[in-house]
């Protein structure tokens, strides 16, 4: 059977990918936000994942504002990107594995899930920064995507998206091939890029989030996603690609492999943690 070994989080600021094209990593501004994931790939170097499922939001490469689907799941062989004009290189085709796909759309829908299934699927940044951080080497293993509206109001509820990543853990844990998988959430954290709020990070907020994820990672879901635009700003809110991810991964605590947070990289409170089973 399939198991989680992990969940890893990251930060996915569309000029990571600029950063990393143009070989900033050492640069005084880079620095700091790129050491943070030496640990991380340490610890996939010795775990070696089989898959990888990534909880994200996009940012109109895929879907745009008349057409916004408040989850959706890749079922493609492949995934392919684009430049969307923030400085990310164009990357090869990402492989997907279809027949787990499926396995995740069948349990959530039989789990009264309403999901936009994609056997075509565009990636945006949200994405690839993420795959391209723990595997700078371009050998990141087969992905799912699982898309999560956090753009388009309504949005999901943290609950919400928390009993989503549950039902995704459980169909891993149910599908019938000896597979390790990891879990991303891409986004976050505090940040807001426009309006009179724009700028805005709460580091304690942040501080608190990441140590709640270790061992009460239900934590943010009491707050309603107004609460959430509040307390982290209006593009703070994808945190709850984390929680997705967190949740696919154990309903309870986690062990805690590195963590790190930096601000500001282009006005986000940057950060990084990898969790593995307890």
């Amino acid at each position: 059977m399939a198991s989680i070994v992990g969940s890893l989080s990251t930060s996915h600021i569309p000029a990571i990918g600029g950063a990393i094209a143009k070989g900033l990593q050492n640069e005084p501004y880079w620095k700091p936000f790129f050491d943070g994931f030496d640990p991380a790939r340490e610890w996939l170097a010795r775990e070696k994942p089989d898959v990888v499922v990534v909880f994200y939001n996009d940012h109109g490469l895929n879907f745009f504002l008349d057409k916004m689907p408040t989850f959706a799941v890749g079922a493609a062989p492949e995934y392919r990107n684009d430049d969307e004009g923030w400085g990310i290189p164009t990357l090869p085709p990402f492989k997907g594995i279809p027949e787990l796909s499926w396995a995740i759309i069948d349990r959530l829908v039989a789990s009264d899930f309403d999901i936009v299934t994609c056997q075509e699927m565009l990636v945006d940044h949200a994405f690839t920064v993420p795959l391209k951080l723990f595997w700078p080497d371009g050998d990141a293993p087969v992905a799912v995507p699982v898309c999560i509206n956090t753009v388009q109001f309504p949005l999901p509820s943290a609950k919400r998206c928390w009993a989503m990543g549950r039902t995704v853990g459980e169909a891993i844990a149910a599908f019938d091939k000896d597979l390790k998988v990891v879990t991303i959430g891409s986004g976050g954290l505090s940040h807001q890029l426009e309006g009179e709020r724009a700028g805005f990070i709460n580091k304690p907020f942040d501080l608190k989030f990441l140590d709640t994820m270790i061992d009460d990672p239900q934590w943010a879901t009491q707050y309603s996603i107004l609460e959430l635009v509040e307390k982290t700003g209006t593009q703070g809110v994808e945190l709850v690609n984390w929680l997705a991810a967190r949740a696919a991964a154990s309903a309870g605590p986690m062990r805690q492999v590195c963590r790190n947070y930096h601000i500001p990289i282009s006005n986000t409170a940057a950060a990084t943690q990898v969790l593995e089973a307890a």
